[in-house]
């Protein structure tokens, strides 16, 4: 239970701080205090009953699954960095070499995604031209996009527009619908026809307002891109990394830099104050008051943080709200392989939405990353919900299973049942980045900026990996840190 700490005033050695969640964010900004400030007393309050948030690995007799995230890009070094700093670098593990590729459903059989063809990028035409995955007709259009001009209005300093919009603009309907859409579900568990290509893929933006077309780009790139880079397909799964223990030992090794005492669990926040002499107090949902705080940073949800801020800044709350979030489900399975039909050349299946299915994707988690099941087993990770299809995830639990079970099934050939091995519902926790999202954080961090000693840090803001939050954790704790040491 978390204890009410003595007062503090600002002029001693030791600051005392509060971390609000206790999540990869909050544990990484809790983490990076102690090495700023080495005096700092540092607070933790999570709400639930265990750290680390959709980082959350189970253990299972000779099995190991991950009920949430199960992997980060080493391309962006932020995470990768920090197992490094931690010691965990030589326990990182890459995804296997073998078939690293996503299978697409069309008209219920299963055909790789097209060589080359990442996320909404065509890199390579020759393998999505012989791909069964497109009609003709949609080919022939694929093949004018380095001939569709630019749109209107790149040139402004905000310009935005959905995925979906930019997608279907340059590649057409079709490869939008039957690639982009899955293949951005399998990410962002998103609307697409909401989700703001500026906030996700800026990169893409620049490439059109540079070179007229994504093709263009390619090629003015090709003498200095990575021959692998070129011919991935889907998500880059080259880039993946995990933890041989699972992505829950980064968790367990932050909170092993932390006293013990100081973290505090079942401790779900309600309020942050302001007192006149310019410290915090934050306030427990049992109406326990705690602090003084010399500084505060809420590394929640966005919906959540709206609620505790409200008595600081209403239009701070008010903007916070304002960020959409997406809930899904996910029903983890296992089977023999010896009762699959299909060869599996791939690392998962994206479901179009346009194929009417009630899955979103699922993850081969074993053809994955080795060692995590017994030889002979196949361990799936089906996942359900999403912004689409947001009643999925109040179905029971036996509904979910049953649903997830007989479409992956019929998808793979398996004539065996699946064992379930686990349902976990995860209830906005994916924030959904709509067009406009730019220019909405940018003023979250304007109106934030106003306070000194309140920081906003978590995966609502500047992207939603694992990488992008341990980021945000590392700049939040910089700029608390900088205004503690004046």
């Amino acid at each position: 239970m978390a204890t009410k700490l003595p007062e503090s005033p600002k002029s001693t050695a030791a600051p005392h701080i509060a971390i609000l969640g206790g999540g990869i964010t909050g544990l990484t900004a809790a983490y990076r205090l102690t090495k700023l400030l080495p005096n700092a007393v540092v607070q933790l309050f999570e709400a639930s009953k265990r750290l680390g948030g959709v980082l959350f690995t189970d253990r299972q007799a000779d099995m190991l699954v991950e009920r949430g995230a199960d992997s980060f890009q080493r391309k962006l070094p932020w995470a990768f960095q920090l197992c490094k700093e931690l010691g965990l670098e030589h326990e990182i593990v890459p995804t296997c070499e073998e078939n690293r590729r996503a299978l697409v459903v069309r008209n219920g059989k299963l055909y790789p995604v097209p060589e080359g063809f990442v996320v909404i990028r065509p890199n390579l035409l020759g393998p999505v031209l012989r791909s069964p995955l497109l009609s003709l007709p949609a080919k022939i259009r694929l093949l004018f996009e380095r001939w569709i001009p630019k749109a209107k209005g790149l040139d402004a300093t905000d310009y935005d527009e959905s995925v979906a919009s930019f997608a279907t603009r340059r590649l057409g309907r079709e490869a939008f619908e039957q690639l982009v859409q899955p293949l951005l579900a399998g990410i962002y568990t998103a609307d697409p026809e909401k989700l703001s290509l500026a906030a996700t893929m800026p990169n893409i933006l620049k490439e059109e307002w540079q070179y007229g077309s994504l093709r263009k780009a390619f090629l003015a790139a090709k003498q200095s891109s990575n021959p692998t880079e070129a011919s991935a397909s889907g998500a880059r799964y080259a880039n993946f990394v995990s933890l041989k223990g699972g992505l829950q030992r980064l968790i367990d090794v932050l909170a092993e830099q932390l006293p013990q005492e100081n973290i505090h669990l079942h401790s779900p926040m309600t309020l942050v104050q302001q007192t006149p002499d310019q410290k915090w107090t934050t306030q427990l949902s049992n109406g326990s008051q705690q602090g003084p705080f010399d500084g505060v940073i809420v590394a929640l949800p966005a919906p959540c943080a709206a609620k505790v801020v409200a008595d600081v800044d209403t239009q701070l709350s008010e903007l916070l709200q304002s960020i959409p979030y997406a809930s899904s489900a996910v029903v983890c399975l296992t089977l023999k392989k010896s009762e699959i039909s299909k060869p599996l050349e791939g690392f998962g299946i994206v479901v179009p939405t346009v194929e009417g299915s009630n899955i979103v994707a699922a993850s081969f988690s074993s053809l994955k990353f080795p060692g995590r099941v017994p030889d002979d087993i196949l361990l799936v990770r089906v996942f359900l919900g999403g912004a689409l299809r947001p009643e999925m995830v109040d179905l029971t639990d036996a509904e979910l299973q049953e649903l997830a079970a007989t479409e992956l099934c019929d998808l793979i050939g398996a004539h065996g049942k699946p064992v379930l091995i686990d349902v976990v519902r995860w209830r906005e926790k994916m924030p959904q980045y709509h067009v406009g999202h730019v220019p909405l954080v940018r003023e979250i961090e304007k109106q934030a900026a106003q306070h000194q000693g309140l920081e906003l840090a978590g995966n609502a803001y500047h992207g939603v990996g694992i990488p992008q939050c341990v980021r945000s954790a590392e700049d939040a704790a910089q700029r608390l840190a900088h205004y503690l040491e004046q």
